[in-house]
């Protein structure tokens, strides 16, 4: 098997600094762990100028897609890396997909508005990255054994060089404004509470959208929200005509390496506190919290499921459960699912049996999707998708598209929203739709 080639390079705690320098390159795209200040991701991850560009075409099954996926890492062809390196790319795909896409791997309504008009799923081919290892400190171009020399010593000269100035200034044209009012989300979740008691279903995510029309570059809004709210499973990704997605989400979809999945779902959250006190207090509530140890618990379950559905039998285990995790905003109450990949099953298998992640559907996970549908007057574009890369040994780490935002045709929309069940107050989950982005529309807001 042919080999990576390393180039190292001055470590930088901050990726922004290096990704400054091709910004505006086609298919610049950033997997950001929040660093220096998050502490809980360890690698950043960069690349530009795509080898292929990879969008779900027009009725085009989303399995049919996933081959196609798989197809293009076997023809940019297997490569290791050198013994000396733990490192989580060595050439592949990145990007994203949408919350949509979930829409080509199952058979639901389609009641939802399309307004904004984003592509299902959208991944480059990359011949190279730069990645920072933050456990090392270290940073280092990738290069794949295919790239061409020229390009190799192109890539290296470039980021040698000082990074550009400062990014032309982003600013919103009007407060960010809900698409729905506070009474149609309270007439949402009656419909929902109406649904459990039915007996369709015990959980229902519900979102609402908050949107304005914007000016400026992208890249200063995301530099601005990194600071304001650090988080491990952060990224930029430019889009063509100037259009980005930018991300600040704090959950894990999936994970594979070496044959072994993880997931993390996030199900519980309660607001920072004012003062110290206050924010100790906020945390124990959750934590003592049966209601969302139950809803929790549910989407550990249905996790179980959907892992148990590639994996190999037996090895599908909960090593976490109910865990704190805090973040500047907020306090999660977070899981984990582990299992092992069975014979002749990979990643790609892995995101056809279990995307969207359920943590930001519901339960069971079909039913909810079709009662969001019904419910949230838009599509969900991006928010709950996933940015991820897929290495061609199989390496693969992807987050939930949650804490979201699109910048597309001269607006910005971010989402926020929370898991409902049968005794959920629905002035308690309208404020906490709101809490959970209340950061970056601040953020948006000053800028």
């Amino acid at each position: 098997m042919l080999t990576c080639s390393v180039h190292p390079l001055p470590y930088l705690a901050n990726p922004a600094d290096y990704f400054a320098v091709i910004r505006h390159a086609p298919g610049a795209v950033l997997l950001d762990s929040g660093r220096p200040t998050a502490d809980r991701g360890r690698y950043d991850l960069m690349s530009a100028w795509p080898e292929a560009e990879l969008s779900l075409q027009p009725d085009e099954p989303g399995r049919d897609f996933l081959q196609r996926l798989r197809d293009s890492l076997q023809q940019l062809g297997n490569a290791s890396l050198p013994g000396e390196f733990e490192l989580p790319f060595a050439g592949g795909l990145i990007g994203y997909l949408s919350y949509d896409f979930g829409r080509q791997l199952e058979q639901l309504p389609a009641h939802a508005q399309d307004d904004l008009h984003l592509p299902d799923a959208r991944l480059g081919l990359y011949a190279w990255a730069l990645i920072t290892d933050h456990q090392a400190v270290t940073s280092q171009l990738v290069f794949h054994p295919s790239l061409e020399t020229a390009e190799r010593e192109r890539l290296t000269l470039l980021f040698s060089q000082p990074a550009p100035q400062h990014p032309a200034a982003f600013s919103l044209k009007q407060p960010m404004q809900a698409d729905i009012s506070a009474s149609q989300y309270q007439q949402a979740l009656n419909k929902i509470h109406d649904y459990i008691q039915a007996g369709d279903c015990y959980q229902v995510n519900y979102t609402q959208r908050f949107s304005a029309q914007c000016e400026g570059d992208a890249w200063s809004a995301y530099c601005a929200l990194r600071l304001a709210c650090p988080t491990p499973f952060s990224g930029f990704m430019s889009l063509p005509d100037d259009n980005a997605i930018l991300s600040l989400s704090p959950e894990r979809f999936v994970r594979v390496s070496h044959n072994q999945v993880e997931t993390r779902p996030i199900k519980g959250t309660r607001p920072r506190g004012r003062n110290s006190a206050e924010d100790a207090a906020n945390a124990a509530e959750l934590l003592a919290s049966t209601k969302d140890r139950a809803e929790n618990l549910m989407i550990v379950d249905l996790l179980r499921n959907d892992l148990g559905r590639t994996c190999r039998t037996g090895s599908v285990r909960v090593p976490q459960l109910f865990t704190l995790e805090s973040y500047p905003n907020v306090h999660h109450l977070v899981s984990s699912v582990v299992g092992e990949l069975a014979d002749g099953k990979d990643a790609l298998d892995l995101i056809g049996d279990s995307f969207p992640g359920g943590s930001i559907t519901g339960a069971p996970k079909i039913r909810a999707m079709q009662i969001i549908d019904e419910l949230e007057p838009t599509r969900r574009s991006i928010y709950c998708g996933s940015l991820l890369y897929l290495d061609v040994r199989g390496e693969m780490d992807s987050s939930i598209a949650i804490r979201s935002l699109l910048v597309k045709d001269g607006s910005v929309s971010c989402w926020g929203g929370g898991g409902i069940v049968a005794d959920s107050d629905w002035q308690d989950e309208y404020q906490e739709s709101i809490t959970k982005v209340k950061v970056l529309l601040d953020t948006l807001q000053t800028l």
